[in-house]
């Protein structure tokens, strides 16, 4: 079941136009404050009626303005997780959970966690465990389709990490589409299938997660600071003494910090492009654990001194970010052959989660 969106609106000084795919799973919609991205989502539960267009989950038109079709918010079939939960005070977690709906009553409570909560009300809870509740609800509903409108973005860095593992068990337990808005890009490699980045009322690039972040042009969308590929790979063991894990990808293996799971453990990990030194010879001598022979896939030039660099290592993509001098000097051209570094201390914790298989479909409609 896909989600397909493609509408116009126009507001005082802003034209939203924007058409894409969201298959099963998790597609983040992503882009800086004032892109559009919430309007988006209002737009699909039916919060707002726009100027043109159509938007339709599966078999189910949701909007057509040629077809005159505008199906209420009540009977869209939609569930929607807010910024903050927007729970019901004086009730219990049990009682807000109920008002969804009670399909998949016991599961869902499983899956996210809520055992032990449901006689709480709202005040006694964390953010974190608001926020698990709010999705709860909104899954109760038996919808054919999530939205989740930054639901990350009012909680401090302990109840994220809380709440993540979570978001991961329904990406992967879910046959739904799932819309995620968000601007932190390490949150959207961490749980995103698919994205679709957003600037100024437009969309920008969308498809697969790995395609879109490791390709050149995606970097003036995403900020050279936050710009970086994902990739996946196979916990091969962990060395106590250095600690230290090694993770084989298609083409070599990654020595990354940390324990990151027992052996055979699926893993992706988001390497920052900043993180990423190309040489044209495999290098000795130096202090960077990671050498990885890539191929250069494509180049792209900004307004500033760097030049983002794809890279295709077997099946695995990368993204460097070099200066235009150091491009120049090395000759840099696509399909050269080159070797990227990566410091097993340069791909943060937070930038390393676990990968999801997709397969594990416990929700059936």
């Amino acid at each position: 079941m896909t989600l397909r969106v493609d509408l116009k609106h126009a507001f005082d000084g802003f034209t939203l136009d924007a058409t894409f795919d969201a298959p099963v799973g998790l597609t983040a919609l992503f882009g800086p404050s004032g892109s559009g991205k919430t309007t988006v989502i209002n737009a699909i539960a039916g919060l707002l009626c726009p100027t043109q267009g159509r938007i339709a989950v599966g078999d189910k038109t949701l909007f057509d303005r040629d077809a005159r079709i505008n199906v209420p918010v009540a009977k869209r079939d939609v569930g929607y997780v807010f910024q903050d939960a927007r729970l019901f005070p004086h009730m219990s977690v049990a009682r807000n959970l109920a008002y969804g709906g009670q399909h998949n009553a016991d599961h869902v409570v499983q899956m996210l966690g809520l055992e032990g909560l449901l006689d709480r009300r709202p005040d006694r809870l964390s953010g974190g465990e608001r926020q698990r509740v709010a999705l709860g609800r909104a899954l109760m509903r038996n919808p054919r389709l999530l939205l989740l409108d930054e639901p990350l973005s009012a909680l401090d860095a302990p109840r994220k990490d809380e709440i993540m593992p979570y978001l991961e068990r329904l990406r992967d337990s879910t046959d739904l589409p799932i819309l995620y808005v968000s601007h932190d890009v390490s949150e959207v490699a961490r749980l995103a299938n698919h994205i679709v980045l957003m600037d100024h009322g437009k969309v920008r690039l969308s498809g697969p997660i790995d395609d879109v972040l490791s390709s050149p042009v995606a970097v003036p969308y995403l900020g050279a600071s936050d710009a970086g590929a994902v990739i996946s790979g196979r916990v091969m063991g962990y060395d106590a003494g250095d600690q230290l894990t090694t993770v084989t990808i298609s083409k070599g293996q990654l020595l990354l910090p940390g324990d990151l799971g027992p052996v055979g453990t699926l893993v992706r990990v988001r390497v920052p492009a900043q993180e990423v030194i190309l040489s044209l010879h495999r290098p000795t001598g130096m202090s960077a654990l990671n050498v990885i022979a890539a191929q250069i896939t494509g180049m792209s030039q900004g307004q500033g001194p760097g030049v983002a660099v794809g890279l295709q290592s077997g099946n695995d993509r990368l993204l460097a970010r070099v200066t235009r001098r150091s491009a120049a000097a090395m000759g840099l051209a696509d399909g050269m052959t080159v070797f990227a570094l990566i410091k097993a201390t340069g791909v943060p914790a937070r930038d390393v989660a676990a990968a999801g298989t997709g397969r594990d479909r416990m929700m059936r409609r």
